[in-house]
């Protein structure tokens, strides 16, 4: 493998053992609905980067609104906030810290590694 490689393997963020959840910097992101057809998902993640971007150049007050209201639609969409995709009745974890969650062990077992 070259370096290049490696860098972008140790760039990949954390995803706990479930898949339901991402994790940047401690903190534990959901993640997109895996069972989203993959042709799908790549739409939405294309209009969740097309409206990011429209939220950067935005000129004006009216614009950035509209703008930050796609980026929530593309997100919920894409499972990432609304409500959570899983069946099982697990609670939702987003944006809380793993230490702090029944995830609590698994983080500090992979920070570990």
């Amino acid at each position: 493998m070259d370096r290049s490689m490696v860098s972008a393997a140790k760039q990949q963020p954390l995803r706990t053992s479930d898949g339901r959840y991402l994790v940047v910097r401690g903190r534990l992101w959901r993640a997109a609905n895996p069972a989203l057809p993959v042709e799908h998902r790549l739409q939405l993640v294309h209009e969740l980067m097309d409206a990011r971007r429209s939220v950067r150049d935005a000129p004006d007050d009216a614009a950035r609104s509209a703008a930050r209201s796609r980026v929530d639609d593309a997100k919920r969409a894409l499972g990432e906030r609304g409500p959570v995709w899983w069946l099982d009745g697990a609670p939702d974890y987003n944006r809380r810290l793993a230490k702090s969650t029944p995830y609590a062990n698994w983080y500090a077992e992979a920070c570990a590694a």
